[in-house]
């Protein structure tokens, strides 16, 4: 009997009612929640969550039921604003278990409150009444508004430009006009394209008033992605017309362009000026920032973009700056929703991606007088910056300014942790193949730094170290003994490879260590799992640490996967269908693709940034630049990150080669290329019963996993390299297309 119990609860449990998709962030929010928080809790990813709130998926048993409780709990504690409760609708459930509401309570839910008892009505029916709560109908869309004075009302059916499916604003009132506009100028009106479809009129006729009018009516922005953090500021990105309307030029000189700004003695920053606005040490260049300093904890600040000078670097937003108003704020709204609001390019993006995850300082306890304070925020990098130790810094750095200036740094002095850049002369078997295959390794440097502990603080030098895995740093240690020949696949487990045809995991080249170098963690401890002794000589290390980049990599992941489903590639396709999906999946929404550009760029461009180089500003070696100020200047992490990405990658070759005997003849960064007579990945990647290898390569579209990079044929290969007099010329860099644009043979 008690079988049947469990079955007419778990029964039961599948049909919980749930509040409306927005209704269930509102709470979240409410009660200070993060997305990470609630997957934690449920035990489900943090995608799923965000899913669950935008109304894309709805939840399904066991989780169904916590999540319901959770929500539960939370109307308890937060109830809806009666004025602006919205009927709850719940599609998931069935009519056939719906009831009839009786016709009084049907006209209360339907046409809103219209007395405290109705008011009070409205409320019992959606905190006690889940039957008549589901039964309700839907509230209408919000139509689109306008701002501004009555006598310029927004043209009829300007609001319907923008394409379906674009992001609208959040459930936060502040900005509910989503994150940012495009300030666009048709037949002699301004208007400002936001996200959703919305298009706002817009009063201003000169920057300053555009400016004040932003932050007084336009209700743009974002809302912080954590407890401590700040909201993010509103974006404008101004077309051509909206540039010569406002007095601004349509396109930089040369100078200009190379200063990266306008001179100051424009007449627009002198409105700026007379108006009390201030522009940051950048001055007014593509991504200009303009602000007031903050009075309290209220910022006054609005970003600029300008894509005609040059804002929307092509490599990364392919021709994003190119595309009509709507359209562009369409593909900007996307990325600001699943990533963040662009700061600046995608490289500035991703960096400030991570101190909005992990602000420096946050408010602490009250104290005796019921104050708060700020305080350091724990996990975080804090709010000054640290110097590296000697090893790590870059040439030029201040703290070699002592060195003779034309000594040139060797393995034993310098830490250079880098991306593959291998190859090798092809085999007599190889060159009886007939294709090269190339397989690309997808979001290679987020999965690297997914779960990677690093450093927090300053370093520490040791002596003679017993060298720690779990314990991040700069290690001096001799790995010339490692044997390539013989390694260590398992716990107990040897196996005999053709070292020769085997690239180093140690250096970049791929070339066998001579003698004691430096190294990072995670390529120590790779020496290590070889089943191969390493005794340290001396150590940078840092015993503050964390998995700073943990939250970092989620939201990019999730970013990533979501923009790829709606592209039709999932998670969970098979090999076969995963290969087909790929398959000119950028033609099916090309500006979709531009906002997967955009989120890898935003990988590889954030962990550059943590060891950015003096850019131009009259820079001398041994004198410090502007990046070095900034807490998260850490070539550390960025080092760290690039071992744990190429020893994550020879790790899969190793497992690849002692299994299948077959070995790579080039790598580029996160592409291999390798020898086989098939035209696809499923050709030389093993797969049994549709499992992968464990521990090798894996056909898919999470970040760590494999797509197809491109194939050529042998005889192109061979045939490159005889025309470039270049054996080892690196085929992994032309694999995609065939198509050889420029060639170094070292010459």
């Amino acid at each position: 009997m008690s079988e049947l119990f469990d079955a007419v609860d778990a029964l039961v449990a599948s049909r919980s009612p749930l509040p409306p998709a927005k209704e269930r962030k509102r709470l979240r929010t409410a009660h200070g929640l993060t997305l990470d928080e609630v997957a934690a809790a449920l035990k489900v990813r943090r995608a799923t969550v965000s899913a669950w709130e935008s109304g894309k998926t709805e939840p399904r048993p066991p989780e169904r039921e916590a999540y319901a409780r959770l929500l539960t709990q939370l109307a308890e504690l937060y109830p809806a604003p009666v004025d602006t409760a919205a009927p709850v609708q719940d599609t998931a459930v069935p009519a056939a278990f719906t009831a009839t509401p009786a016709p009084a309570e049907s006209q209360t839910l339907s046409t809103g409150p219209a007395s405290d008892a109705a008011d009070m009505t409205a409320t019992e029916n959606t905190q006690t009444s889940p039957a008549l709560v589901a039964a309700a109908p839907a509230a209408a869309p919000r139509p689109a508004r306008t701002t501004g004075p009555p006598s310029t009302p927004c043209r009829p059916g300007t609001r319907k430009t923008a394409p379906a499916g674009t992001p609208a604003g959040g459930a936060d009132a502040r900005f509910e006009n989503g994150p940012l506009a495009v300030v666009d100028v048709e037949d002699g009106q301004v208007l400002a394209y936001c996200t959703g479809g919305l298009v706002l009129n817009v009063p201003a006729r000169s920057l300053p008033s555009l400016v004040d009018w932003t932050l007084t009516e336009a209700r743009l922005g974002q809302p912080k992605l954590s407890g401590p953090g700040k909201d993010a500021d509103p974006l404008l990105v101004l077309t051509e017309a909206a540039l010569e309307r406002y007095g601004l030029p349509a396109a930089l000189t040369d100078e200009e362009r190379l200063a990266g700004r306008i001179p100051e003695g424009h007449k627009v920053i002198k409105q700026l000026a007379r108006a009390d606005w201030k522009l940051t040490k950048r001055g007014f260049g593509p991504w200009a920032r303009i602000y007031r300093p903050a009075q309290g904890s209220e910022r006054a600040c609005v970003q600029l973009c300008i894509p005609s000078w040059h804002a929307l670097d092509t490599r990364h937003w392919g021709g994003a700056g190119q595309l009509p108003p709507a359209d562009l704020a369409h593909v900007l709204g996307v990325y600001a929703s699943q990533v963040m609001t662009p700061r600046g390019s995608t490289a500035v993006t991703g960096l400030e991606l991570m101190t909005a995850l992990h602000p420096p300082t946050r408010a602490s306890e009250p104290d005796a007088d019921g104050k708060r304070h700020s305080e350091h925020h724990p996990n975080s990098l804090g709010k000054d910056p640290v110097d590296p130790a000697p090893c790590e810094a870059p040439d030029g750095h201040p703290l070699l300014a002592d060195l003779p200036r034309f000594h040139v740094r060797g393995p034993a002095e310098k830490l250079f942790e880098e991306a593959y850049d291998w190859a090798r002369p092809m085999t007599d078997a190889e060159c009886l193949r007939r294709h090269l295959v190339g397989i690309d390794v997808n979001m290679a440097f987020a999965a690297g730094a997914n779960g990677l502990n690093v450093g927090l603080g300053a370093p520490t030098h040791v002596t003679h170290p017993v060298f720690d895995p779990k314990l991040p740093g700069s290690w001096l240690v001799d790995l010339s003994h490692v044997d390539l020949s013989r390694v260590k696949v398992g716990k107990d487990t040897w196996t005999e490879l053709d070292a020769g045809l085997l690239p180093s995991p140690f250096t970049p080249t791929g070339e066998r260590p001579k003698g004691p170098a430096w190294y990072a963690t995670p390529t120590v401890a790779y020496a290590a799992e070889l089943g191969y002794e390493v005794r340290p000589i001396e150590a940078w290390v840092r015993y503050e640490n964390g998995r700073y980049l943990d939250g970092w990599y989620q939201r990019l992941r999730d970013a990533y996967l979501a923009t790829m489903a709606d592209l039709g590639v999932h998670a969970d396709l098979s090999p076969a269908d995963f290969l087909a999906a790929m398959d000119g999946h950028k033609q099916r929404d090309p500006q979709l693709a531009i906002v997967v550009s955009a989120i890898k760029a935003t990988v590889k461009g954030g962990l550059g940034k943590l060891r950015e180089r003096p850019r131009g500003e009259g820079w001398r070696p041994g004198e410090p630049w502007r990046a070095l100020s900034r807490p998260t200047w850490r070539p550390d992490i960025r080092a760290a990150v690039i071992s744990r990405t190429r020893i994550n990658l020879h790790r899969k070759i190793v497992k690849h080669a002692a299994f299948t005997g077959h070995y790579p003849v080039a790598i580029l960064s996160d592409c291999v290329v390798y020898a086989t007579d098939g035209t696809s990945p499923l050709d030389f990647l093993p797969y049994r019963d549709g499992k992968p290898l464990p521990g090798g390569f894996k056909l898919g579209i999470n970040p760590g996993l494999v797509k197809h990079e491109g194939t050529q044929t042998v005889l192109w290969g061979e045939e490159i390299r005889d025309r470039f007099d270049a054996p080892e010329l690196n085929l992994a860099r032309y694999i995609k297309d065939g198509t050889v644009t420029d060639v170094d043979n070292g010459e």
